[in-house]
């Protein structure tokens, strides 16, 4: 492809996310030359420094965090000046990032999702971090899980940063009311029992409703469910999602909000856990800090716990990690590597852990005074350091074939709201998944 600036149309389909935005990166992967930064400068006070852009999915409580280490970074040395740019969503970001690698522009370092990385990683735009910080550094620092989930063919592309699991929430205040037990329930089966006496209280004069699924990235918690029922998204990349135990998941979660209706579906399942209009929720271990401040506000006590299982243990990690675009200047890749060593310093992982609630990604920020203080005395922040040696990474089609989460929370959006049956909502993604599969198959196979 030349390196000429893409069309008009291109560049609109690209902004509104069409499916079509995985491909054209991948055309375009050989581009060659190095890329401008996004706009901005470097305040007065820190003249004279090498200028690293960082483009953030975080906003509130971790974009707040994030901002308080730039700033903390920005003070204790001279050489280094770090511009946080908020981009929006996981989503929002990538697809920024697409369009600015075609134009010619790319900021130093991107919040990329465990399922997003993977499309740049296929179109060869990331440049390794072996080359900007050893190898046994980054083993030594990081949890070798998570580390792991970012090394493809002997290289680290994507390095842990806002890492995350799926944790059980819980209002323990309306469990106590509900008369049921104070702790997470161990089976999904359980979990329906005490619902019928959790769901006769009531809040704002609205009963309680058992949960909420989340409407945009709901596949992400439903990859779990699929898994406790003994089913999976694909096996590799045969797709599964429309096999028995899938869609028995679908059902179970059908039943639950069209026949009980004692769950439903929010675009926002945190806020209403705070509101207490539910009494459970499956969500993001990076929203433990602002739920929890949420309770305290509403004069609730929150529980956490490891997720129910059905026939089986099932539990997927998640969030977001830290690339490199291949094409930004060496010099601006040294400076981005210098940063990712200091948000690694065990005392700001440890700090990033306690402002946000995300995963301590370093091991040894768990002996830091802040966050160990904190393990000690609210256990609902150790939780889902105890529930990671029980995760396994997201099903492939998921993580690789673009556009999938979107295919996938798509169709569990016509189950929930619709009440379509699982195994019409399931075939139908299932179809085009297939269809991605069979036109990305070779590229994925050829970098994994």
């Amino acid at each position: 492809m030349s390196q000429s600036l893409p069309s008009r149309r291109r560049f609109l389909a690209l902004a509104a996310g069409a499916p079509t935005a995985a491909a054209l990166l991948s055309a375009c992967g050989t581009t060659t030359g190095p890329v401008d930064q996004p706009g901005g400068s470097v305040p007065d006070r820190y003249a004279g420094r090498t200028r690293t852009v960082l483009w953030s999915t975080f906003a509130d409580v971790p974009g707040r965090a994030l901002q308080d280490l730039a700033d903390k970074f920005n003070r204790e040395q001279r050489d280094i000046y770090v511009e946080v740019q908020f981009q929006g969503t996981y989503d929002e970001c990538a697809q920024k990032a697409v369009v600015g690698l075609l134009a010619g522009q790319a900021p130093d370092l991107c919040v990329l999702s465990d399922v997003k990385w993977y499309r740049f990683y296929f179109g060869d735009a990331l440049e390794p971090w072996d080359d900007y910080i050893d190898p046994g550094e980054l083993r030594a620092t990081y949890n070798a899980r998570l580390l792991g989930e970012g090394r493809v063919k002997g290289h680290h592309w994507w390095l842990p940063l806002a890492r995350s699991t799926p944790l059980f929430y819980f209002n323990r205040t309306l469990f106590e009311k509900a008369g049921v037990p104070d702790r997470a329930p161990e089976t999904w089966g359980e979990m329906y029992g005490w619902a019928k006496e959790i769901t006769r209280l009531k809040t704002q004069g609205k009963p309680v409703a058992m949960e909420a699924y989340q409407k945009i990235d709901g596949d992400w918690q439903f990859q779990c469910t699929a898994w406790q029922w003994g089913g999976a998204y694909s096996n590799g990349l045969d797709v599964t999602i429309d096999h028995e135990a899938a869609v028995a998941a679908g059902e179970w979660q059908r039943k639950l909000v069209h026949k009980d209706r004692i769950a439903y579906m929010s675009t926002d399942p945190a806020g209403d856990m705070g509101n207490q209009l539910i009494a459970t929720l499956i969500t993001s271990t990076g929203g433990l800090k602002k739920i929890s401040e949420m309770a305290k506000a509403g004069g609730w006590e929150l529980g956490t716990g490891f997720l129910p299982r059905h026939k089986e243990f099932g539990v997927t990690t998640g969030g977001g990690g830290l690339g490199m675009f291949k094409r930004v200047p060496k010099e601006r890749k040294q400076a981005a590597a210098e940063f990712v060593r200091f948000l690694a310093r065990p005392e700001n992982a440890a700090q990033w852990t306690v402002q946000t609630g995300y995963m301590p990604v370093v091991p040894a920020a768990t002996k830091s005074p802040a966050l160990a203080k904190l393990l000690t005395e609210d256990p609902n922040f150790s939780t889902a350091v105890k529930q990671l040696p029980h995760t396994r990474k997201g099903d492939q089609v998921r993580m690789m074939v673009p556009n999938a989460n979107v295919q996938i929370y798509t169709g569990l959006q016509k189950i929930w709201t619709g009440n379509t049956p699982a195994h019409q909502a399931f075939s139908d993604v299932a179809t085009r998944l297939r269809k991605g599969v069979d036109r990305h198959r070779q590229s994925i196979e050829e970098h994994l």
